[in-house]
């Protein structure tokens, strides 16, 4: 199969490319802000907590993370073509079986295959990249890469709050697997190689991780994206319960607010993108960090003050959109640290941002879905680690003497 899907290998980022590699970095915003709006209605249908809800996101988020450390690695020896079509195949295979899943047993279980799958292409995805582009134009390609794939969580709750109310939870995933298969379609048809063969790994299949793990700028860069998503996820996984039970806004209204922050996301992103030609990527970053830590900082003095929950919209969305300023020339920033090893350097990139994600989605209903404060201590714990994160990266200057 794969044989006959063989073409020229690629050695420019042209804009058909990279339109498809931002449709498969949006695999993660497609599989979890889809279904969000119907979060309280799987509650009932299910018969389960607000918690048991959220494992089927920290499954999909566990698989992404584990994934990533697998076909990351895959695509440093074997080439980055045929380990994306092969997750990419199992992904629209997993999203069928979470659309007929009969219990939530079955759904967690196969949201995690799900996750697994899909985290081919996220992985792959940032490894061509990095593999077609190097200094500023990276920065730009990869802000560029989120912002085209941000389109997904601005469109994606606000159909998925029509879909919730239309065709129910069920419709909701049969469309994320129609999606699936839209995405291994394109793969399969646009993508080719970008990894030559001389500049393949050869040796032990972890060696790539270890090496990568021991340089120290890198690994900073790495604590500081999962500290970022970790700050989004809590949100993404908390917002159904504070817009909607909080704020008292319908699933479709709910969508729409989801989507205007997204929006902030995605515009920071464009902004992002243009600023790096003039920018320096590590000077965005930092005033980014800045304001992310000020925000889950203003949203904590909230909660605790019991101040109106409408006014959580407000540094929710300046949080939300200092995000697009920092995951992208993050991306460059670690990538630049780790040579040929782009795989084996994306993988731990993922790695560390869907574990973080898991980790904080399910604990941001510790308090049922009537208080906004975990969300609040999440955040404002994970800016803090993004901060110090940041930090740990600065240049060390030699000693004196």
């Amino acid at each position: 199969m794969f044989r006959a899907l063989r073409r020229t290998p690629a050695t420019v980022m042209t804009t058909g490319l990279l339109l498809v590699l931002a449709l498969l970095s949006a695999t993660g915003p497609f599989a979890t802000d889809l279904y969000l709006p119907s979060f309280p209605v799987m509650t009932d249908d299910l018969g389960v907590s607000a918690t048991g809800v959220q494992l089927t996101l920290t499954a999909f988020l566990l698989g992404m993370g584990t994934g990533q450390l697998v076909f990351g690695p895959l695509s440093d020896r074997y080439g980055r073509f045929r380990p994306l079509l092969l997750g990419s195949a199992g992904f629209v295979l997993a999203s069928a079986a979470c659309a007929l899943a009969p219990t939530l047993a079955v759904l967690v279980a196969a949201r995690l295959v799900q996750g697994l799958c899909a985290s081919a292409g996220v992985v792959i995805a940032r490894a061509m990249v990095a593999d077609l582009t190097t200094g500023a134009t990276s920065a730009r390609t990869f802000s560029l890469l989120m912002t085209i794939g941000g389109v997904a969580p601005v469109v994606a709750p606000t159909v998925g709050g029509l879909l919730a109310e239309t065709a129910g939870w069920r419709g909701v995933l049969w469309v994320l697997a129609g999606l699936a298969l839209v995405m291994f379609v394109c793969a399969a048809s646009v993508l080719s190689e970008t990894q030559p063969r001389t500049h393949r790994s050869s040796g032990p299949m972890l060696a790539g991780l270890a090496g990568v793990l021991r340089k120290r700028k890198f690994l900073g860069y790495a604590v500081l994206f999962a500290s970022t998503f970790g700050v989004l996820m809590g949100y993404i996984s908390a917002s159904p319960f504070i817009y909607q039970n909080l704020m008292g806004l319908s699933a479709s209204a709910y969508g729409m607010a989801f989507g205007i922050n997204a929006l902030g996301l995605v515009a920071s992103g464009f902004i992002s993108a243009r600023l790096a030609r003039r920018v320096p990527p590590r000077k965005t970053v930092t005033a980014a960090v800045s304001v992310l830590l000020a925000m889950s900082l203003a949203i904590l003095a909230l909660t605790v003050t019991a101040a109106p929950p409408l006014l959580l919209a407000v540094p929710i969305f300046c949080a939300a959109s200092s995000v697009g300023f920092i995951m992208g020339n993050t991306t460059s920033l670690a990538l630049a640290e780790v040579g040929r090893a782009a795989g084996s350097g994306s993988a731990v990139l993922g790695g560390g941002q869907f574990f973080a994600g898991a980790l904080v989605s399910p604990l941001t209903g510790l308090a049922g879905g009537g208080s906004a404060l975990p969300l609040a201590v999440i955040m404002t714990l994970s800016a803090l680690a993004a901060v110090t994160a940041l930090y740990s990266t600065r240049t060390r200057r030699a000693p004196a003497g």
